[in-house]
């Protein structure tokens, strides 16, 4: 397995030179220059409008982005790719394209992660008289009761024969666990299929997961994926996959009426992206393939899973030793170091001497030179319904990397923990 290259990634990203260590990335993560280089060019010299008679350059630029899109998401049909603002935006019209084909009494199934794949199916429930139903995450520690991660055990009892639709996380943007997708989309199909369930589709955020991991919506047999393009070194923007016989049977176009796009992404695109911001997501795969000697992204993202392990490894050793724990200090989700968590640490410092989490995130920032964050970070829910009760507004604290930082990053992280937790 390829090591990476540190210096060589770090060059890659301007924002990185002044030497301000950002440790909240799963907030957004930094452009890479050659993204920032092709939004810069497309605005200079091709903007105008698509198909426009005088520019056939600009059209084939945002061809350019889709099919980058399609590469990350291992889709081969251009016409199952379409870019929106956010992703919130894109499964709220995913949802909105969906809406005559859902019966009163159908069942929904979402978890308490990211809003943005809860409420759009809690919003279409409402309007078409269907169930929601909640995955709950349970403890896996009887001495932290935050330690909560996905079972598929507790998943599969959920499903019946009204089962219309399972929306789940490939990554939990709060707890940093990597949910096995491809087993578990399996046991749902297969569950469903037991319980004579006639039609059910499986809506899939991959925003927490995109940058860490490669997706494979053809392998998980997903319907529905969407991640967003300014966490993938991107630019603000969003994209989302949308199987091609679900785009034709089960969606109903929100566009202008008189537009032919049964079978075309457009279906579910009011109005045009920003196509600036589509030519700039074409050079993302270039960049993550230049990562590794193989010039491919299986490769690029094992050196990648394989570099987070590393820095992941003094920041958690640190917040679950002895010491800590004593302290207050708890972990949300699992400690255990390996693949299935992602640099993406969530904790609060709870007991007789808690710490509110924005009284930590302070102490960095009169500090200076690391940025971190604390808050519920779209998953109100999910911080709303641990026990016992934490403070919502207060939030979490958050520390989120990426394969750009560095151990020695990580070091001053912990430098400043270590101070504030005294």
């Amino acid at each position: 397995m390829a090591v990476l290259d540190t210096n060589q990634v770090r060059a890659c990203f301007p924002s990185l030179r002044t030497g301000h260590i950002y440790a909240d990335n799963a907030g957004g993560s930094r452009t890479a220059q050659a993204v920032i280089d092709r939004i810069v060019d497309y605005l200079t010299n091709t903007n105008v409008q698509l198909k426009a008679g005088y520019s056939a350059v600009n059209s084939q630029r945002v061809v350019e982005g889709a099919v980058a899109a399609a590469e990350l998401f291992n889709v081969t049909s251009l016409d199952e790719v379409g870019f929106g603002s956010s992703s919130t935006m894109l499964f709220e019209n995913i949802a909105r394209a969906l809406e005559n084909d859902i019966q009163p009494g159908d069942e929904f199934i979402i978890t308490y992660e990211h809003e943005a794949n809860n409420g759009a199916w809690k919003r279409l429930a409402a309007r078409r008289n269907a169930v929601v139903k909640y995955w709950h995450p349970v403890p896996v520690s009887a001495e932290n009761p935050y330690s909560v991660t996905y079972r598929v055990e507790e998943l599969l009892p959920l499903v019946s024969s009204r089962t219309r639709l399972a929306a789940i996380t490939a990554c939990s943007n709060i707890l940093g666990s990597v949910v096995p997708v491809e087993e578990t989309v399996k046991a749902l199909r297969q569950r469903a299929k037991e319980q004579g369930a006639i039609k059910v589709e499986v809506s899939l955020d991959c925003v927490a997961y995109a940058s860490h991991r490669r997706i494979d919506v053809q392998k998980w047999d997903v319907d529905y994926c969407v991640f967003s393009v300014y966490k993938v070194f991107g630019a603000h923007n969003a994209v989302a996959y949308v199987r091609s016989a679900a785009l034709q049977t089960s969606f109903t176009s929100i566009v202008h009426d008189f537009l032919k796009v049964d079978d075309k992404p457009y279906k579910f695109q009011p109005g045009g992206p920003g196509h600036e911001l589509v030519y700039g997501a074409s050079a993302i795969v270039p960049y993550l393939k230049s990562l590794t000697p193989e010039d491919d992204l299986a490769a690029s993202f094992s050196a990648i899973a394989k570099h987070e392990q590393g820095i992941l490894t003094p920041l958690l050793r640190f917040l679950t030793d002895t010491k800590q724990v004593d302290r207050g200090v708890r972990i949300l989700g699992t400690s255990e170091i390996n693949f299935s968590r992602i640099p993406t640490v969530c904790f609060v410092v709870v007991g007789q001497n808690a710490i509110k989490s924005k009284d930590i995130v302070e102490a960095f920032h009169k500090k200076g030179g690391i940025s971190i964050q604390c808050g519920y970070f779209g998953a109100y829910h999910l911080i709303d319904n641990l026990h016992p009760k934490l403070d919502v507004d207060d939030g979490v604290v958050r520390i989120s990397l990426v394969h750009y930082n560095t151990i020695e990053e990580v070091e001053k992280i912990v430098d400043v923990l270590r101070a504030v937790l005294t």
